[in-house]
């Protein structure tokens, strides 16, 4: 939906609208818990990482989710026909690599190599093209140093740009994010919104599936509200285009920096998913936090996964009958 049309549609979004004022997680939560089962597993492991992730995409795959991207559709079946996780990938630079590397700059943060590392087997499984590595990098690193200061204010958009230009060394293909970031730092310098910044950067009418449309605007959302979970989320919203996934990327990273607590309650009080349930979720956080899976392979959080197929369908009736609301007025 464009930006005019969302906010016609839906002019308060201080609620959930999904199903009956009740929320239901996308696909972007569904990958950050995958990413998160498959760290619990690994041990620290890169190859029982990538192994997990891997196997995890193609049975979430066949639960016949709704809504995902041509790659991560094109990825899942190579992953069916027998690839192995490390050359399933296609060349894309859609935006799926980033739902799945913020909880990565959560837990390896601190060591910049093991970082890259964990990123770009993350994103691989799914997309090859670099610009998707530099793209996911960059969301899993903006997590990190939103995290690092928690207790004090956030880096400078200058300054977290520089930090930016030394991770990315030698990346030509990042060049021309770091373009869209320098001119990140010049309208937050003039207190823009986010919707004007996302229209300097041409997507004025909705912020596209490409991650180097999608990045930039949720990183200027956190610099932009770094405390405020609700207007960052809903500025992201408000720009219109690929809502869920730029929204779940500017949450992840406002959201590591404010905690459970900076949440409004009634967003998650609102979810009523099953069985991936916000107490499943926070379960699983939970025991990511305790830290165990980096000496040892643990086992996986138990899940439901016989009534995914079931919830999915629901799910993908409903999406259709949003897409035929979206016929009628207002326009």
């Amino acid at each position: 939906m464009s930006a005019r049309r969302g906010e016609r549609l839906f002019p308060n979004l201080d609620r959930h609208h999904f199903f009956f004022g009740r929320g239901l997680f996308s696909d972007d939560t569904e990958h950050a818990c995958m990413t998160a089962q498959a760290l619990l597993v690994s041990g620290g492991d890169i190859e029982r990482f990538t192994r997990s992730l891997g196997s995890r995409i193609r049975w979430w795959f066949a639960g016949l989710p709704a809504g995902i991207g041509h790659a991560t559709v094109k990825a899942s079946l190579k992953l069916w026909c027998g690839f192995s996780p490390n050359s399933s990938g296609v060349f894309s630079a859609g935006n799926g690599p980033a739902m799945r590397s913020p909880i990565l700059g959560l837990v390896f943060g601190n060591d910049r190599e093991k970082l890259r590392e964990f990123v770009r087997a993350s994103t691989r499984i799914t997309h090859t093209d670099p610009k998707a590595d530099c793209g996911a990098l960059v969301a899993a690193w903006a997590v990190h140093r939103a995290v690092d200061t928690r207790h004090g204010s956030p880096p400078t958009a200058a300054e977290f740009v520089a930090e930016l230009r030394e991770l990315l060394a030698g990346e030509e293909s990042a060049e021309p994010l770091l373009t869209s970031l320098d001119l990140m730092v010049q309208h937050l310098e003039a207190g823009r919104t986010v919707a004007e910044y996302a229209a300097a950067l041409g997507l004025k009418h909705g912020v596209s599936g490409y991650i180097y449309h999608t990045v930039p605007v949720a990183v200027y959302a956190w610099l932009r509200h770094p405390d405020e979970y609700r207007a960052a989320v809903q500025a992201t919203i408000r720009c219109g285009g690929d809502t869920d996934t730029v929204a779940a990327i500017a949450g992840a990273i406002v959201g590591a920096r404010v905690g459970k607590v900076g949440i409004p309650p009634e967003l998650l009080s609102g979810i009523i998913d099953w069985p991936r349930s916000v107490r499943w979720v926070e379960s699983l956080a939970a025991r990511l936090a305790e830290g165990k899976w980096r000496d040892s392979p643990q086992r996986a959080l138990p899940l439901a996964v016989w009534a995914l197929p079931l919830r999915n369908a629901i799910f993908f009736v409903w999406v259709l009958l949003h897409a035929a609301r979206r016929l009628l007025p207002p326009y």
